[in-house]
């Protein structure tokens, strides 16, 4: 079957053309934006991170957008406002959306069994460690695409622990860019799973899943679904699973050594065009190409009169689908926060160490990048760096410092 290829662009109320404003229109306070900046620039000379971009937009509007020190270590050439960064993990919540938009166009149900698309997943074992001995036991039940947009499929990732399962998924080729989606659903459908479907949230392989579902019923790559759905009608030109030649000068690029640990950094050649799109990892942007999705996201689903996504599909995505007895198993999800369909929902006003509105969503990239959404505020801030071992720090530290600008 074959997906319509084509965007949805019935009209909608008009949104804002992201243009630049005056902080203060905005009711962000300018000196305490300033303070931000100077931050930045303290640990950009302390040599923690060699650069970064941090873009601020509220009530449709750009109120700060600054490109600070050296886009690559070790060269004289500045952060640029157009920057190409590797997002990882973010690309996660653009793929979430091209589902929900063949949930929207009746392809699949949140509740549909993996196997009804990927049938080797009929046969997925879940592994128990018993006095160090891997037993393998059957599924109690099917894993659904909601648990792929949930992160509560028993799928993992091999960098978030160090049981036998996670051993297994070092040892084989799930993480190579030079196997197919196709492949790579197959390898994970061999694997055992961490737990049972829907008794945990374990930060996994689930989205990259998703984007070999989105091919099957496509008939199509999922980058090319990814830009005729989202991309395009976006504007976000920039953004794909590798970039030209003729862009090498606007790499950004991390220190070679973590400057706190002194641990070696290997992120994926920006230039390469892997085999492998990963729609849980693969995409590179830039910051206002992915400021574009968040104002999208923002404004219930349109961006300049087009429709990317329902008002209620995308309410639905950013509500909490973590029940009270699914626990999250990490540092990851941080206390006072659920998870939603491809994005992390604050559901606490406290109890997290930062500080956020209730209703805010957003998510990451392992090597430095953040983005949040607030509709309370009706704001939302895009952070953009090349720093794997500094990424909870300046998630933190950028938080802090864009809510105390607000009035």
């Amino acid at each position: 079957m074959t997906a319509s290829a084509a965007a949805t662009t019935a009209k909608a109320p008009q949104t804002p053309q992201l243009d630049q404003a005056r902080p203060e229109s905005l009711g962000l306070s300018p000196a305490r934006l300033q303070a931000m900046s100077d931050a930045f620039k303290r640990e950009i000379d302390k040599g923690s991170i060699p650069g970064v971009t941090v873009l601020v937009s509220r009530r449709g509007h750009i109120g700060w957008f600054e490109a600070l020190g050296r886009q690559a270590p070790g060269s004289d050439a500045p952060m640029r406002p157009d920057s190409l960064f590797r997002i990882f993990s973010m690309t996660k919540p653009i793929v979430s959306v091209g589902i929900m938009q063949l949930v929207e166009d009746g392809y699949l149900q949140l509740d549909d069994p993996l196997q009804k698309f990927i049938p080797e997943f009929e046969n997925t074992s879940v592994g128990v460690v018993d006095n160090g001995k891997l037993d393998l036991v059957p599924l109690n039940r099917p894993i659904t695409i909601q648990d792929l947009l949930r992160h509560t499929s028993g799928i993992t990732y091999d960098h978030v622990g160090d049981g036998p399962i996670h051993r297994m998924y070092r040892e084989s080729r799930v993480r190579s860019r030079k196997i197919t989606n196709e492949e790579h659903a197959r390898l994970i459908a061999e694997l055992p799973l961490v737990c049972q479907p829907g008794a945990a949230w374990n930060y996994s392989r689930s989205t990259d899943i998703l984007g070999r579902v989105i091919e099957v019923i496509a008939g199509k790559t999922l980058g090319a679904f990814l830009t005729e759905r989202i991309l395009a009608p976006l504007q976000m030109t920039e953004t794909a699973f590798h970039t030209g030649a003729e862009n090498k000068h606007r790499l950004a690029e991390a220190f070679p050594t973590d400057p706190w640990t002194g641990d070696p950094v290997a992120l994926f050649n920006m230039l390469e065009k892997p085999v492998m799109e990963s729609g849980g990892g693969g995409l590179v942007s830039t910051t206002m190409d992915y400021a574009r999705f968040c104002q999208m996201l923002l404004s219930g689903g349109t961006l300049h009169g087009t429709r990317i996504i329902g008002r209620k599909t995308l309410q639905l995505m950013a509500s909490n689908h973590l029940e009270p007895h699914i626990p999250p198993d990490n540092y990851i999800l941080p206390p006072g926060h659920g998870f939603g369909l491809g994005f992390a929902v604050r559901t606490e006003p406290g109890i997290s160490p930062f500080p956020g509105s209730v209703g805010q969503f957003y998510w990451s990239g392992i090597a430095g990048t953040f983005f949040w959404i607030d509709p309370a505020e009706d704001m939302f801030a895009v952070f953009m760096s090349q720093g794997p071992g500094q990424r909870e720090y300046f998630r933190t530290l950028v938080r802090n410092l864009v809510y105390a600008a607000v009035e």
